[in-house]
């Protein structure tokens, strides 16, 4: 695998950013860009970005196996508690935690991907013991029960997702410095929607093959996990052919770049001690960037509202209309196919008018989300044509949100110690989802609240009011929400005076 050193240069972070009222961490002159770490040539990006897509693919059927409704029924015909279930979506968001720990970590090493490597390899290859675990009982060789056999997945689920937040913020350092900026939505909505049409094609097949095994389901999902796993080494493969990022030297070059432009008039004396590579922090601090800890507001706020009863939605389908299980993954498929076609046409769309303009807008829809189901019953109307349509509507619109908050938050972090704003962001929203589903459960729980319905109504207040702090958010190079409003009322008032 090829080690390179980047230049920012490449990546466009110069006056452009600060005439947007983005100001960038470091400010580079073009006299020391040039003299700079060499940058990563366009043939190993082009070979990078290729290799991430295949790595998205096959990392989607690892996950498809290791978390979602396969995993779910394997716990079901084990016997698991509903607690125990619930713990199944509560305990990825609650290791985002220690994403923060994973970038003091990642920052320290001197390759991008040894550390992702050894993150996430371990974090994958930590199932195979479910898997060996499952053979063994099938064939009579051990002695676990299924309380047992629950406790072990929970603790493989626990154990996998530590080592995944510690590498997650690493992994998205290394897209941000690969991918180009002007690429970004483009780029992640091809990706995104590679790895829908994974998931498309490979769930209905898994839980084909499972429930037809004739060792029945725990045994056919054995069988699946050891696929699952295949591929997740596969993905891990893929990142081989990826261009590498020496954190250290990134680092040490943005410092040095600083401390030269703050100290050009000074004389030679001062200016040699910069040959000395310790790393020291002029930049300002991560609490005194005002940009990034109001998205760091919205973005908490936005997951909170948005689990406070978006995870709810399945249950008000099977347990308040009583629709049987067939129909629900039938609903998915049709939200999971919305969302795949409309990814690619939201990252286009997000490189020419800006993530922000989208997440606002779209944003306002997602908001009224939950009213809809108010409104559902389980007539021939609600089953064939607005169940329908509403998932439709939710894989679309969601995938416009999941995109564009991800390449805004590329957008919005400075080049510098990047992981280290991934992984404040991602322990945010973790435990901010962690919060709004344990309280969104509370309140479907009572009756005070009108149970399901009168959570849905709360939601689209709080999904509304997360908007908010995303008015006042900088991105690099966009215009200004306010200036958009005023460009659209200029053309009202212009087609009025026209007559039309």
């Amino acid at each position: 695998m090829q080690s390179v050193q980047v230049n920012t240069e490449f990546f466009e972070v110069t006056e452009n950013t600060q005439s947007a009222g983005l100001t960038p961490v470091l400010s580079l002159s073009p006299t020391i860009q040039k003299s700079q770490l060499q940058r990563i040539s366009k043939n190993a990006i082009r070979r990078s970005l290729k290799a991430s897509t295949m790595d998205g693919m096959f990392a989607s059927v690892f996950e498809i196996t290791t978390t979602g409704i396969l995993l779910s029924n394997f716990l079901v015909e084990l016997g698991a508690t509903p607690v125990q279930i619930g713990m199944l979506s509560s305990i990825p968001m609650l290791v985002n935690l220690l994403q923060p720990l994973g970038a003091y970590f990642s920052e320290r090493a001197k390759s991008r991907h040894s550390f992702c490597l050894w993150t996430h390899g371990v974090a994958r290859l930590i199932w195979l013991f479910l898997a060996i675990a499952i053979g063994m009982i099938s064939w009579g060789k051990s002695d676990l029960d299924n309380h047992q056999l629950v406790v072990l997945t929970l603790l493989t689920i626990l154990a996998s997702h530590i080592f995944t937040a510690l590498g997650s913020a690493s992994w998205l350092s290394w897209m941000a410095m690969l991918v180009p900026r002007q690429l970004r939505g483009r780029y992640f909505g091809i990706r995104n929607s590679i790895s829908s049409f994974t998931r498309l094609l490979y769930v209905p097949l898994a839980g084909l093959a499972v429930s037809c095994y004739p060792g029945g389901h725990i045994q056919g999902y054995g069988l699946v996990l050891l696929l699952g796993l295949t591929a997740g080494v596969a993905s891990l493969g893929c990142q081989f052919f990826k261009a590498d990022i020496n954190p250290q030297s990134h680092n040490y070059s943005e410092v040095k770049t600083f401390s030269q432009n703050q100290n050009q008039n000074q004389n030679q004396s001062q200016d040699s001690n910069l040959d000395n590579p310790v790393i020291t922090n002029p930049s300002p601090s991560i609490w005194k960037d005002s940009n990034f800890l109001i998205f760091l507001a919205y973005f908490g706020l936005w997951m909170f509202s948005f689990n406070l009863s978006a995870p709810f939605f399945n249950l008000y389908m099977l347990d308040t209309l009583n629709l049987d299980v067939s129909w629900v993954t039938i609903y998915g498929s049709f939200q999971a196919g919305a969302g795949m076609l409309m990814l690619i046409l939201w990252g286009k769309l997000a490189d020419k008018v800006g993530n922000r303009t989208i997440l606002f807008l779209v944003g306002i829809l997602v908001a009224i989300i939950p009213v809809l189901w108010v409104g559902i019953g389980v007539d021939s109307l609600s089953i064939w044509l607005w169940l329908p349509l509403i998932h439709i509507f939710i894989g679309g619109s969601t995938a416009a949100i999941d995109l564009c908050n991800n390449n805004l938050q590329l957008s919005i972090a400075p080049v510098r110690m990047q992981s280290v704003y991934f992984a404040l962001t991602a322990a945010v929203a973790g435990a901010s989802g962690a919060i709004g589903t344990t309280i969104g459960g509370f309140i479907a729980e009572n009756f005070f609240f009108g149970g399901l319905s009168g959570l849905f109504l709360i939601s689209v207040g709080f999904r509304l009011i997360a908007l908010v702090p995303l008015l006042f958010v900088q991105e690099a190079r966009r215009q200004s929400l306010t200036k958009m409003f005023k460009s659209l009322r200029k053309l009202q008032l212009v087609a009025q005076k026209s007559g039309f």
